[in-house]
């Protein structure tokens, strides 16, 4: 699959990437463009091929077939240390002997810098990660936020024209880990920096990346923007991966106007945006979200289809009430109301109206 292109020229070129190790294929004649300036997060469980991806674009790996280009120069046949690119690790690798500044520095080994030149970009990376005043600590000093930005500082130090970062926030705690995407998010907006991102984290993915490209054994199987891939998934597979949802079985009726069809459940019918052969096998899937229980809060101007069941399980979870509702051949369908309601919620137990708005509804292959 070749990934859209932001309007900007592209920084970044792959072209119908493969590597193998033996009899397995870890990257599938993966293509993709990656505009000047942009956050893409390469996204997906563990073995889908997106590190050895992301290791091919820094040279440590070889690829059997394709190619690599960055600002229309090849660099597939280029040794790490003489590609443009650097690499930010998730253990961060720091020199634990050495400074804060010392470790920052060491990235600008080999440029010819003399002391005064290297001092005064060790001191504007310093500011960039607002680390001033901890120039002299160790890294046993430091929290694990601080950790992550002098590796991303002494990662910026040679001024790569891109970034490429493995799980940069895997080893941080919940709470440290988004007050770290933010700032992560800020200091590439001020640099204008290419940054490639691994994580198999889809919240990381949506809160740090301008697209996200969707891994599966080794092929890049979806491309764009968060908000397309949670509503728009193109498989039972990318609607999982980016968060929960309801997939509801069934058999897609025939074309009708406004690319709305009716799908055939033993819920009984659906209907919702898609494409398909008419008596095709699909999935049917819904954001529990965008589900709506009566006395929960309606859907106001949007079409709906509704079901029947009970509710069996209410959950309270801060901002949010998560419900379970049996339906009458035993599935379970998942809805989420956020707190506060406009409505009373039903008591558990109680036989409930479950409403699918049409634009929330989605077709997928089954």
């Amino acid at each position: 699959m070749h990934a859209p292109v932001p309007p900007s020229a592209p920084l970044l070129g792959i072209e119908r990437i493969t590597k193998r190790f033996g009899p397995h294929t870890a990257v599938d004649g993966v293509s993709l463009d990656l505009a000047g300036g942009e956050v893409f997060c390469l996204l997906g469980p563990s073995g889908c091929g997106k590190s050895t991806l992301l290791r091919l674009i820094a040279g440590f790996e070889t690829p059997d077939a394709g190619a690599i280009r960055l600002d229309g120069a090849d660099l597939t046949a280029l040794p790490p240390h003489r590609r443009p690119v650097n690499m930010m690790f998730q253990s961060y690798a720091l020199f634990p002997h050495m400074s804060v500044a010392a470790n920052v520095g060491y990235g600008l080994k080999g440029l010819g810098l003399d002391r005064k030149q290297a001092a005064e970009r060790v001191a504007g990376l310093m500011r960039l990660v607002r680390l001033e005043g901890f120039e002299a600590r160790r890294p046993e000093k430091l929290s694990g936020g601080q950790r992550q930005r002098v590796a991303l500082a002494r990662a910026l130090a040679r001024e790569p024209k891109l970034l490429l970062l493995d799980e940069p926030l895997g080893a941080l705690d919940r709470t440290l880990r988004e007050e770290t995407q933010g700032e992560l998010r800020a200091i590439q907006r001020r640099l204008g920096t290419g940054f490639v991102v691994v994580t198999h984290d889809p919240a990381e993915a949506m809160a740090l990346a301008d697209r996200i490209g969707v891994m599966e054994r080794g092929r890049l199987v979806q491309v764009g923007p968060a908000r397309d891939l949670y509503e728009r998934p193109a498989s039972r597979f990318v609607a999982g991966l980016l968060g929960d949802v309801n997939l509801i079985e069934g058999r897609l009726g025939p074309d009708e106007p406004g690319g709305i069809r009716t799908v055939e459940t033993a819920l009984g019918p659906v209907r919702a945006s898609g494409e398909g052969a008419a008596g095709a096998a699909v999935v049917v899937a819904v954001r529990p979200e965008r589900l709506s229980l009566d006395g929960a809060g309606g859907l106001p101007g949007t079409l709906q289809g509704t079901l029947e069941g009970t509710l069996v399980e209410q959950t309270f979870l801060g901002d949010r009430i998560r419900s379970r509702i049996r339906m009458a051949d035993g599935s379970v369908l998942r809805a989420s109301a956020a707190l506060p309601m406009t409505g009373p919620m039903p008591a558990v137990g109680a036989t409930v109206t479950v409403a699918i708005p049409i634009d929330a509804a989605r077709v997928l292959p089954a």
